[in-house]
């Protein structure tokens, strides 16, 4: 258990807070590239702070503060120009880094005004990575974005994105805890199947005889004995890596996925997956202009106030009903951990100590400045997947992560079933 001032430490992440002052060292994916293809505008909300994200007409970016610093109008209205953006109300204009460039009427009537080199609006860094938009809100210089290996990849790719309705922490220590892989991936998946009537698909679960975790250079990885594995223990599955602080690499060697969770406030976070494919023997992968994206969606309740078991039939799925269902910001005084629970309490121990690390003015984990450590961050995924292989087959249920939402994966089927047909 935490306390109720241990847990608001770990938990918040406005600024001033011990959590909001690390994840402002690290830069945050807060948009996919193809969500503002040209001159546009898009509401952001990052670390409690709410943002408006543009495109030039020239391409550039910039991520500035929400409201107008003259008459405190909506910025998520304003024009792209060739360079800044135009606030729509009385056309003061501002350049990415925040100086305002432009005030048309106090510059008309007043040719000699020096006003606009007296304002600013709040603008943050931002860059385009790996078909990603990424936001850096800390003190500078910046760090450099990590060239984590999904993203310096060169295949096919797709990004998957939802809103959750809770705090970052809870949703991050789903990391550290491969048990409820068997329980709620598993069991509760049997269920959820027998709900929506398809008892061909309930399996039986494969249970875990011990669970462990090591820390390495980036984070944290689980290790895993089950019962269909040998109790040797160079044998165990090495599982998934968690980089620290907030991204697990899951999936499989064919189908790596990065996802990462971003804290948008202290009740809600963006979570994004980052999906690789690489070739298989026999497949082809359907190619794309661009990234797809696409939105996944987080179960409730329908309009008859009915639980949507369609949306509980994969490991997405499960796990956000999980997440919410414990709270905005769970209640760590009642909880009670147990053996179980060792790469929680790992975590949080390693959280604890970044934090310090800002406090005593030092860079944290996974805070790259020299390009020499920067090219090619190679993470190990795990091969032998618990309770599936993850190969495709048409008309098979995808369980995993947002499979099922996939626009590659449903290319794919199709495709397969064209040539079957």
């Amino acid at each position: 258990m935490l306390t109720k001032e241990q847990n608001e430490r770990l938990a918040k992440v406005g600024r001033g807070t011990a959590t909001g002052e690390l994840m402002r060292r690290y830069w945050h994916p807060i948009a996919a590239s193809s969500q503002l293809k040209g001159p546009g505008t898009r509401p952001i909300r990052l670390l409690g702070e709410d943002l408006v994200l543009y495109r030039e007409r020239s391409g550039g970016l910039g991520l500035v503060g929400d409201r107008c610093p003259h008459r405190r109008a909506g910025m998520v209205f304003g024009i792209p120009e060739q360079e800044g953006l135009r606030c729509a109300y009385h056309g003061w204009m501002f350049a990415a880094d925040g100086r305002c460039i432009e005030q048309p009427y106090e510059q008309t009537e007043d040719p000699n005004s020096t006003f606009k080199d007296r304002v600013t609006i709040q603008a943050y860094e931002v860059q385009e990575f790996a078909g990603m938009i990424f936001a850096y809100l800390g003190p500078k210089p910046a760090p450099m974005i990590p060239r984590w290996d999904l993203y310096v990849m060169e295949c096919p790719k797709e990004i998957g994105w939802a809103v959750i309705p809770c705090n970052w922490l809870q949703i991050n220590e789903n990391f550290l805890d491969p048990v409820h892989v068997e329980w709620l991936h598993q069991y509760f998946c049997n269920y959820v199947l027998e709900h929506l009537d398809r008892p061909e698909e309930i399996n039986e679960p494969t249970h875990h005889r011990i669970v462990a975790f090591d820390e390495f250079a980036h984070g944290i990885v689980k290790r895993r004995l089950c019962d269909d594995e040998t109790e040797e223990v160079d044998e165990w599955a090495v599982g998934h890596p968690h980089v620290f602080p907030n991204i697990l690499k899951s999936g499989s060697t064919a189908h790596p996925v990065f996802q990462i969770r971003v804290p948008m406030d202290d009740t809600h976070t963006a979570y994004y997956w980052y999906s690789c494919h690489l070739p298989r023997p026999g497949l082809a992968l359907p190619e794309f202009d661009e990234i797809p994206f696409f939105e996944a969606p987080v179960a409730g309740l329908d309009d008859r106030g009915q639980l949507q078991w369609d949306l509980l039939d994969n490991n997405s799925g499960q796990d956000m009903v999980m997440w919410y269902t414990q709270g905005e910001i769970t209640d760590r005084e009642e909880e009670h951990l147990g053996l179980s629970d060792k790469g929680v309490i790992m975590f949080r121990k390693q959280l604890e100590e970044n934090i310090r690390k800002v406090e005593h003015g030092e860079d944290p984990m996974n805070v790259f400045r020299d390009p020499a450590t920067n090219q090619y961050l190679s993470l190990a995924v795990e091969d032998k997947k618990l309770g599936g292989s993850g190969l495709l087959q048409a008309g098979k249920r995808r369980g995993g992560h947002t499979s099922k939402y996939s626009p590659l994966f449903k290319a794919m089927e199709e495709a397969m079933a064209a040539t079957k047909s």
